[in-house]
Formats: structure tokens, C-alpha cells, sequence
């Protein structure tokens, strides 16, 4: 996926759709814009007036509640009107086609669409074919990105471990299909962490991981040893009993973050999950709820971090990349 889709001519930020192609200086300029309005939510008026004026449509061709609800208030708290379409009910599913919608919202004159959905693609497609004027952001497409929600959690890392140099951070689970673990090792590398590990049965490896600068393990006991960041990832019910894994326990068993596990990582390490969590698949409750978990900071640093996306594409705020 190109870089200059994303970008203005002034190398601002235009679009949000990947982290691909996006440089340190523009990923620390929207970490340090969010940091700006991390503290809002514990403000008497929780909102600004940068988008006064502007019209923000989401469009969530896919369910997920916690995303959708943190767009909005985000929206809302940057002072935009926003408009959530329930696309079960709407003309796309009487047969009118992606691109019809988008021109008949195009001609509200509404200034941003956030776009959900479940095909690879869709959400850069709808940049190249939507009006000048408008900012697409991506709220996960298929199996490709998920470029806000790997932005949340390097916030939060940031907020706990304050540099990103030296660090070594583990991801853990279902990388194969994770779009989160794709937008997550991008940003890591691009904010310049010492390593990032990718923890998982050989079924759930893309067969080219190690280009895309990670180091591959298949054993938890080595894979945590000495890291800084754990991040594990929601196992699909889905891929349960099926090609990929025996079965939940299994998995749990060998794949698991328990506590005995977490023991083999620095001390202060801190846990994570994009959520929502399978409790007892993927991590146990005590280490879920330990702690050590910071997995409620990363839902709070959700809407400061979109509020900061938001804010910069639609008002030229993004700095030069």
C-alpha cells in the first residue's frame, strides 16, 4: 500500500489506513497529539472545539462495539456531529453497491469516513474513490490493518516504559489472521524497539514472518524470557478444534499467559490485549485482572489516540513526515 494516499503534499496526514510507509517523526507526532487530550476525560467539559462544524460518518460493515463507541466519543469530545450507519439496514444491503453509499454520504457534505470491514482493502479503496475534501480512517480491514488500535497500544506502552529504544516485546497467539499483530509489529519497528517476538503454534505463523522483522519462537518459556511487553492476541473461536489448534485447553496450556508464565519476563513487564479477551484461552483471569495488566488503559488511551488522528487529519495538524 502506497505512502502518499495517506499524506497531503505537505506530508501531512491526510488519510490513516496503515502504518505501513509511516515514519517515526509522524507515529511520535500522533502519540504526542494524543498525549494532549489523555488527561480530558478527567475535565469537567470533556470537550474541544477543533472539529466544530465537521460531520464524522461511521461506517462498521463489522460489529465491534468497544471500537465503534470510541470513534464516536472521540468525535464527539473533538465537538464533530457524527453519524453511525447500522449497514445491516442500509441500501448496501438492498443491493446498492459500497461506492453508491459513499457518493450519496459524499453528498451530505460529511468531512471523514472511519470504515470497518471485513474485506482486506476496503478502507483504502474507499480513499481512491471518495471526495478530495475527505479523510478515511481505518478501523480494521479483513486480515490487513488495524492501524488505530496499534497506535493505542504503543501509547500505552510509551505511557509505562517512556522510550521505545531497548525494548523487547513479545506478541502472542493467532498472528496469522491478526490484522492488530501486523499494524502492531509495523509500528514497534518503526518507533525503533530493540526486538519483537512473535509467540505462536507453527498453524498460526505466516509462512514469510520472519521478513517482516520479528523473531518467530514456538515456546512461551523462551519466547517471554526477558521482555518488557507482553501482548497477547484474541484466538478466533472459530480456528478452536479445527487444522489449526487440537482444542481451548490445549492452547491454554501451551500458549496461555498464566501466572507462572509471566514469571519468565522482566519484573515490571507489562501485559496487554486488544481485546476482548477469552479468559482462560488465551491469558488466566489473575493475570488478566493482575498487576501487571494495563489491558483498561488501553480502552481509556483509545479515545485519545482516535481524538488525536481525527483532529490531524481534518485539521491539518499532522507534521511533516
Amino acid at each position: 500500500m502506497s505512502r502518499h494516499i495517506q499524506l497531503t503534499e505537505q506530508g501531512r496526514l491526510k488519510h490513516f489506513l496503515t502504518i505501513e510507509g509511516l515514519d517515526k517523526p509522524l507515529l511520535t507526532e500522533i502519540l504526542d497529539t494524543a498525549e494532549s487530550f489523555a488527561g480530558m476525560s478527567e475535565h469537567q467539559v470533556k470537550k474541544v472545539p477543533l472539529l466544530r462544524g465537521k460531520t464524522i460518518v461511521n461506517l462498521f460493515f463489522e460489529n465491534s462495539t468497544r471500537t465503534r463507541t470510541t470513534f464516536e466519543l472521540a468525535a464527539t469530545r473533538l465537538s464533530a456531529d457524527v453519524l453511525s450507519m447500522d449497514i445491516a439496514t442500509s441500501a448496501t444491503s438492498k443491493g446498492e453497491s459500497l461506492l453508491d453509499t459513499i457518493h450519496n454520504l459524499e453528498a451530505m457534505h460529511v468531512d471523514m469516513f472511519v470504515v470497518r470491514h471485513a474485506v482486506s482493502g476496503a478502507a483504502h479503496f474507499i480513499a481512491q474513490h471518495t471526495a478530495p475534501h475527505i479523510s478515511v480512517i481505518n478501523a480494521g480491514d479483513g486480515q490487513h490493518a488495524h492501524p488505530t488500535q496499534a497506535m493505542l497500544d504503543m501509547f500505552t506502552i510509551r505511557q509505562h516504559k517512556k522510550q521505545f529504544a531497548g525494548l523487547k516485546v513479545a506478541i502472542v497467539g493467532d498472528i496469522l489472521h491478526s490484522r492488530v499483530a501486523r499494524s502492531q509489529i509495523l509500528a514497534l519497528n518503526a518507533l525503533g524497539v530493540a526486538e519483537v517476538r512473535v509467540i505462536a503454534p507453527k498453524t498460526l505463523l505466516p509462512a514469510h514472518v520472519k521478513s517482516m522483522g520479528v523473531t518467530p519462537l514456538h515456546d512461551m518459556d523462551a519466547g517471554l524470557e526477558d521482555v518488557d511487553v507482553i501482548i497477547m492476541l484474541r484466538l478466533q473461536k472459530e480456528r478452536m478444534n479445527s487444522a489449526f489448534l487440537p482444542s481451548e485447553s490445549e492452547f491454554f496450556r501451551c500458549f496461555g499467559l498464566t501466572e507462572a508464565k509471566l514469571k519468565r519476563a522482566k519484573p515490571d513487564a507489562i501485559v496487554m490485549h486488544p481485546g476482548p479477551i477469552n479468559r482462560g484461552v488465551e491469558i488466566a483471569s489473575s493475570v488478566a485482572d493482575g498487576p501487571q495488566s494495563v489491558i483498561l488503559q488501553q480502552v481509556s488511551n483509545g479515545v485519545a489516540v482516535r481524538m488525536a488522528i481525527m483532529s490531524m487529519a481534518l485539521s491539518g495538524q499532522g507534521g511533516a513526515a
